[in-house]
């Protein structure tokens, strides 16, 4: 079972003026399989968290009405199934197998049970690693799969998936599709929001579009609502299949040298790495989840001491420090030289507001009150933020974080930019705004690192691509390049 019926169905989260999404009238029967699209903000993820039963009450207003066989979601929540954006935020046990075990000891799942329904869900998932791995040490990817894996173990009635494979590599994301295919039942109601629209295809039978200022713009089957729709949707942001985008390459060759990595890396998170980053530049690290991409992208940025190895700036980037390792910087010049988005935009969060977010750097690094709001009205207008400058940033959708996220580390003007992931949770026409951001910095002389899984992105920006593995190294350890 997992019928779902929402009538004029809406949500504002408390503090907000606006509404994350209303007007939504919705039939879903059991066993129907549906694409949930719409521009970023539409209200998609929210929601899925209104199925889920994970709005409380006194955390904001609703409207309407939402039941999953007739009964209210947040009063019987064991019918339902859900990996959110961030997988992170779902993992609550030290161990990954203790993770997935949690929620079907919870559910008082026989205990003979437990263990076999934990390893089959490990295995569907393709989770690279024995029960006993620490979830600490997993990257972003594998939490993504181990979050999944908790969710099938429950064998739901209504399984809802945001993004599920976001942060995989191209075969974890192929190997996560086939898992979820497989795992469902005749029965299952599968609601997916998910921007890789062609290769969610073939998982749905029906695919639903919210209109961003309410409402349901198309419902009905995917090659009738993309036949009917298709120009106008990927005008407003939605990835229909078929759009391409134009590439947004360097036309002049890349400038002077800003950094280097002379056999960097972390052990065990990072095999020892050699790597250059010029001015002028759009350099794309690739390579399979759990190779260290996001840990190379901290060292980059010094934001880690190295374990072995070092990092050099030269005095291009970094003047008078150019004997001193980034990760030794005082912040103010660290944050004028080098910004760095991580994969998790809610790690760099600290303040109250979206304005006050983006004000942080500046401020640090001494910019008078005009300039600081000058740089700050700039950015929300250019990532469209304006009509969120004063939200919390923890209340924005995942599109929304991720768009701030990248802006804070715009905001001090920094020569290179680290970006871990940074097309996660972005519509189409979002998407695309952030290549041309990319691409101008790059074009006015700055450096641009991308790690990332986005193949679309990397063919449309990048100049140069490392792709990092875990070959044996003829000096001992690992190599992390591959050129």
């Amino acid at each position: 079972m997992g019928a779902v019926l929402m009538r004029g169905f809406g949500w504002r989260h408390a503090g907000r003026k606006a509404w994350a999404v209303r007007g939504v009238d919705l039939r879903i029967e059991a066993g129907e399989r549906v694409l949930l699209l719409g521009p970023s903000g539409a209200g998609k993820s929210t929601l899925l968290a209104a199925l889920a039963g994970l709005l409380p009450e006194d955390s904001g207003e609703q409207e309407g009405t939402v039941e999953i066989d007739g009964l209210d979601p947040r009063k019987d929540r064991e019918r339902v199934g859900i990996v959110f954006q961030d997988p992170e935020t779902q993992l609550v046990m030290a161990r990954s197998g203790d993770d997935v075990a949690f929620g079907l000891e919870n559910r008082g799942v026989p205990a003979g049970e437990i263990w076999p329904r934990v390893d089959e869900a490990l295995r569907r998932v393709g989770f690279p690693y024995h029960r006993d791995r620490p979830t600490a040490a997993l990257s972003g990817g594998e939490q993504q799969r181990l979050a999944l894996a908790g969710a099938l173990a429950l064998r739901p009635g209504l399984l809802l998936l945001d993004e599920p494979t976001a942060n995989l590599d191209p075969a974890g994301a192929d190997l996560v599709r086939r898992a979820v295919a497989g795992a469902l039942s005749a029965d299952t109601t599968l609601i997916l929001v998910e921007h890789r629209v062609a290769e969610a295809l073939p998982l749905v039978d029906r695919v639903v579009v919210l209109e961003p200022g309410g409402g349901v713009r198309a419902d009905g089957p995917p090659e009738a609502v993309f036949a009917a729709h298709g120009e106008a949707l990927a005008a407003e942001g939605v990835w229909v299949p078929g759009r391409t985008i134009p590439p947004r390459h360097a036309t002049t060759p890349p400038g002077e040298e800003l950094l280097t990595a002379d056999r960097l890396g972390l052990p065990p998170r990072l095999a020892p790495t050699d790597l250059r980053v010029r001015a002028g530049e759009a350099l794309a690290v690739l390579g399979p989840n759990g190779v260290g991409k996001s840990t190379l992208a901290l060292l980059l940025g010094g934001l880690l001491r190295p374990g072995v190895g070092r990092v050099t700036a030269t005095a291009a980037l970094a003047g008078a420090d150019d004997r001193t390792p980034p990760h030794r910087w005082r912040a103010p010049a660290l944050a004028r030289r080098i910004g760095s988005v991580f994969q998790d935009p809610e790690h760099q969060f600290v303040t109250a507001t979206v304005f006050d977010e983006l004000a942080l750097g500046p401020r640090r690094t001494g910019q008078s009150e005009p300039a600081v709001r000058a740089t700050v009205d700039a950015l929300l207008d250019r990532l469209r933020l304006t009509r969120l400058a004063g939200a919390n940033p923890y209340t924005l959708s995942g599109g929304e974080a991720r768009r701030l996220s990248v802006a804070t580390a715009l905001a001090t003007a920094p020569r290179l930019l680290i970006c871990d992931e940074p097309t996660f949770g972005q519509d189409r026409r979002t998407w695309r705004e952030l290549l041309d951001l990319f691409a101008d910095l790059r074009d006015a002389g700055h450096a641009v690192v991308t790690v990332t899984h986005d193949a679309d992105f990397v063919a449309a920006l990048a100049d140069r691509t490392v792709t990092l593995d875990r070959r044996p190294d003829p000096a001992g350890g690992d190599s992390g390049r591959r050129p």
